[in-house]
């Protein structure tokens, strides 16, 4: 499938307790975009992912990938949770698969195997997921979703159980498998260094409820730096803006130290 728009149009998510997560939530992806999503602890950024997922239901606006409203889940998207999910009863190649189950069976072994390859896995299919280092079980995991070739990708913090040098080696090896058909790709982090290496925008999202406080354009071009002047500017420049959203406004509930 080729890359889709994504449109977010005044969306809002009230839970049954009463909980407003999102309030009045717009945004627009381009075909192809890549816009990372930070914020502090209640802001949002999980559920607004779950919604797009079609996982949750918003309570009010509308949601669309391609012109197609999202009710339910879409088989133009794909995600990639923070853990691995992996089915341990299944081997690699058959969690890889799993959603290929209406395809003849030649055909779906043969994009299994190119998939893993894709994400530097060749030869891994027999193995099991109590196998795999955490690097290897995340890989599995976007080799499952990009599997089904979709036309939008969501990353709910995949990284972030990792530690530095495998996060970083993934973070650069997920922008190269994005430059080979370049899906529209939409990441939750909290990782400011994260999001300026991979996308194209920063959306800043403020809490309690969710609603966004910044969108923040990447100026830096890749192949991104880490350690480049460029790049610090960059990233003092987000952490300034992620303060300010942090900020309180006369009267209201301040925020539990988690969300700093």
């Amino acid at each position: 499938m080729s890359a889709a728009a994504v449109t977010i149009a005044a969306l809002g998510k009230t839970y049954p307790n009463g909980t407003r997560a999102l309030d009045a939530v717009s945004l627009t992806l381009a075909p192809g975009e890549i816009v990372a999503v930070v914020g502090g602890s209640g802001c949002g950024k999980s559920t607004l992912l779950r919604v797009l997922a079609g996982l949750d239901r918003a309570s009010d606006g509308r949601v669309s990938v391609g012109g197609t409203p999202v009710e339910g889940p879409h088989p133009a998207v794909g995600i990639v949770f923070q853990e691995p999910r992996l089915l341990p009863w299944l081997n690699v190649a058959d969690n890889v698969g799993f959603g290929l189950v209406t395809l003849p069976p030649a055909e779906r072994r043969a994009r299994v195997a190119e998939t893993l390859s894709r994400v530097g896995l060749v030869g891994y299919g027999r193995r099991w997921p109590r196998e795999l280092s955490g690097g290897q079980a995340q890989r599995v995991a976007i080799a499952r979703a990009l599997v089904t070739r979709p036309s939008v990708l969501l990353l709910d913090e995949p990284f972030s159980a990792l530690d530095a040098f495998t996060r970083a080696d993934l973070q650069d090896h997920l922008l190269d498998l994005w430059a080979e058909s370049r899906p529209t790709l939409l990441l939750v982090t909290h990782d400011i260094e994260e999001a300026l290496v991979l996308a194209d925008r920063v959306v800043v999202l403020k809490p309690r409820p969710g609603r966004i406080a910044a969108l923040h354009d990447v100026a830096v071009p890749r192949p991104r730096d880490r350690v480049s002047p460029e790049f610090e500017v960059e990233k003092r420049a987000l952490l300034a803006t992620l303060g300010r959203s942090l900020a309180r406004t006369p009267g209201e509930e301040a925020f539990p130290a988690a969300a700093i």
